[in-house]
Formats: structure tokens, sequence, C-alpha cells
């Protein structure tokens, strides 16, 4: 109980901070400030111009007030007081169900844990503020000769650069592609303001995300070609493979597609493990009609390289898989585990590569009129959803991870319930990991 009263003194002192302050005495702070701006002598001053800044950062947070991210409803219904919404809507957000509750200057949004996620600003104080408050700081540098106050610039710059991710993050979640790249964009360009020291790469790589998903090409591929002039590839060397695709359908030209092979070969030469670059030179060497092996010359390089590393002969059971190289796919998978005995994933891949072949045939199966062709197709299909039993099986005995377990549990699950009264073993083996699963 005293830990309760505790805490409700803190939050009826932080309301009544808020009544005393709040987007009124934002703006009077602000004006205030301005008007020091543009008084001769003071803005000669550091100060003045930092207090600018931050007035312009406060009067951003303004109308959101005593509200948090990650707060439940509960707790801002003490935290906000009397400040009721409007209305209360039940609205679906990048396939996602939120709670929005309308207020006279923001729109809260409640995800499903019933938690604070999205603050939406209707009513801002100042437009622009945090464009305004980077121009105070850069200003505040410029007289800060002596440097005597980096720190407080530097931070005060970090905290604008956060604020525009969140804006962006926000007005991704919105489906405002447009929105979304220009917050990332200023975040990128803020993080380049001196003093700050910090470029923030990530949203550079993020702006180019948005545009590229937008079919924003020649924007994206501008975005992507500074992310490897600075030296950010992104996870898996992401980058390289973005950049390829933005150059595919831009240029169909010879130039073109020999620089979309360039930046392929590249990316795979830093990041050998990477399916989307792996996909992309697949695909590259099937549409161009060039020969495939150089696909697996790279390969052979990479594996000369390392040696030990049992994910490249994953990587090429996965390319051999898609160019329906079956039997050489087997030889790949089947040899990961000889030079790393732990490594599970290439008979995860073989045992992936029956199931999924097995499910093509049957979906061609299905729209087979004839019946002689039709028994023939289901003879096929049995025979690769049975060759995925083994690998999956092996899969299982090894890995050590218990999600991984639960995934292969499940497709040995679905193998065995199709030959379930075809033999007692097949039942065993449906009963055991139906037992596994249900565990």
């Amino acid at each position: 109980m005293k830990k309760l009263m505790i805490v409700l003194a803190l939050l009826a002192s932080f309301q009544v901070a808020n009544a005393q302050g709040g987007p009124a005495a934002a703006k009077k702070a602000l004006d205030a400030a301005l008007a020091a701006s543009q008084n001769a002598k003071k803005a000669t001053k550091v100060a003045t111009w930092l207090k600018l800044a931050e007035t312009y950062v406060e009067a951003y947070n303004a109308p959101a007030s005593n509200v948090w991210v990650g707060a439940t409803e509960p707790e801002l219904k003490l935290a906000m007081g009397n400040e009721k919404p409007s209305s209360v809507e039940n609205v679906t957000l990048g396939g996602a169900p939120y709670v929005k509750q309308i207020f006279d200057n923001k729109n809260l949004y409640f995800n499903a844990n019933n938690q604070l996620e999205i603050i939406e600003v209707t009513k801002p104080i100042v437009e622009n503020a945090l464009d305004k408050a980077l121009e105070a700081y850069k200003k505040a540098y410029e007289i800060d000769t002596k440097a005597t106050k980096v720190k407080e610039i530097t931070a005060g710059i970090k905290s604008i650069v956060d604020k525009y991710n969140t804006e962006a993050y926000n007005s991704y979640t919105f489906g405002d592609s447009k929105g979304a790249e220009s917050f990332f964009s200023k975040a990128f360009n803020a993080s380049n303001q001196k003093p700050s020291a910090a470029i923030d790469t990530s949203s550079l790589y993020n702006a180019g995300f948005v545009t590229y998903g937008a079919g924003m090409y020649d924007k994206a591929k501008g975005y992507f070609e500074k992310c490897l002039d600075l030296g950010y590839f992104a996870k898996d060397g992401e980058t390289f493979s973005k950049l390829a695709d933005c150059v595919a359908n831009l240029d169909t030209t010879a130039a073109g597609k020999a620089l979309q092979k360039d930046y392929l070969e590249k990316g795979f030469a830093k990041f050998p493990q990477s399916q989307s670059i792996m996909i992309g030179l697949i695909n590259y060497y099937i549409k161009s009609g060039d020969d495939t092996d150089k696909l697996f010359s790279l390969i052979d390089a990479a594996k000369v390289n390392e040696p030990g590393n049992a994910s490249l002969y994953y990587v090429e059971g996965n390319a051999r898989a898609q160019l329906g190289q079956i039997d050489e796919a087997v030889k790949a998978y089947e040899k990961c585990v000889e030079v790393d005995p732990n490594y599970e994933y290439g008979f995860i891949g073989e045992g992936i590569m029956f199931y999924n072949e097995a499910a093509k045939i049957q979906e061609e199966a299905k729209n087979e009129l004839d019946d002689n062709k039709y028994m023939a197709l289901v003879q096929k299909f049995e025979t690769s959803l049975k060759g995925c039993i083994e690998p999956f099986e092996k899969a299982y005995a090894l890995s050590k991870d218990e999600s991984i377990k639960a995934s292969i549990a499940e497709y040995l699950k679905q193998a065995y319930y199709r030959f379930r009264d075809e033999d007692p073993k097949f039942m065993a083996g449906y009963e055991k990991y139906t037992k596994i699963l249900t565990q």
C-alpha cells in the first residue's frame, strides 16, 4: 500500500507540473527565446541560441504533455487527469490492430498489449519545430568559437536525430512512405551536422528502404549508393542486393545489367552467406542467359577462403535447389555436416527442398484432368514427401535450438500424417511429433 501511495503521489505531482506548463507555457517560452535571438546584443551569445533550440524542442514535445510511449492505458488515465479522448476507434496499421484515442491536439495509438505505441500530434505549437531547433543548434556551434558548449550542442542534435527517427517509423506505420523517407533523410542529415560525429547511416539506409518499397527506385538507388560510399552494407549485405535490384528496374541495357552483376558479385565477395544476394545472382544468371557455372565459381572461391565454413555449402545447396539441380543440391547440403558436424542447416535445407518440391507437385496434380497423368504426379509427390523425412529427422536429432526443433517437428508431423495408414512406423512418427508439438 505504501508503494502504491508513493506512485500516486508522484503521478499527482507530475500532473501539477504539467498543469503549470503544457502547450501554453511552451509557446510563451518559445516567443521569449525568439525575441532574444532577434536582439542584436543577445544574438552574439551561444546561450541565446542554445535556449532557442531547447524551447523549440520543448514546443515539439508539449502537445504530448504527460504522455509517454510504452505506458498502459490505466497509467495514462492517472497521469492525464481530466484530459479525456473525444472519441475512440479501432484501426489497423501495418496489418496490426490498434485502439486509437482522439484528443484535441493528438491521437494516441495503443497496441494489442494495451501499451501506447504511437503519439501522433495533430496540432503542433509551431510547424517544423525540429528543423528550427536544428538550425538554432547550428547557429550556436558557429558562435561557439571557443568550443565551450560542444557537449551540449552534440547532445541536442542527437536528441533531434532520435525524434526524426521516431517520426519516420510512425510515418512508415501509417503507410506514408514519402513522410518516412523525409524524416529518415532528415535524421541522417542532422547526424552530419557539426559538431556531431556519429553519422546515422542506418537512417540513410532506411530512407532507401522505404523508397525502394514504394517503387521509387531512382531515389532508392541514390540512398543505397551513398550507403556504399560510407561503408554501410546493412545486415547480410542487403545494401548490395537492394542496389542491384534498383538498377535492374531502372536500366535494362547491357550497361545496366553489367552494373547489376557488379553489385551482386561485390556483395557476394563480402557476404557469401547472404540469401538475398545469392537469390539476386541466381535470378541474374537465369534472366541474362549467362552460364550459371560462373555462380558456382564464386561459391567455390569463397570455399577456398573459408574451407571450414559449412554455410557456404548450404548456400550452394540453396542455389542448386532453385536451379532444379536436385542431386547436386543434396550433395552440397550433406557436405555441410562433413565440414561442421554440429551444423544442422544442411539437413534442414535438404528437407525443405523435398517438402517444397512435393507441395509444387501436389498443386500440379490438383489441376490435372487425365487420370494416368494424375496418378503419375501423385507417385512423384509421395516420393518427394518421403524424401524430406530422413534429412528432417537428422536435423531434429542434431539441433539444440528448441524453436528450430519445433519447426522441424511441424514438417515431420505433416509428412508422417500423409503416410500414417501405409506403415506403422509412419503412424508412430506422426504420433511422436504430434505429442512433441502439443507439449
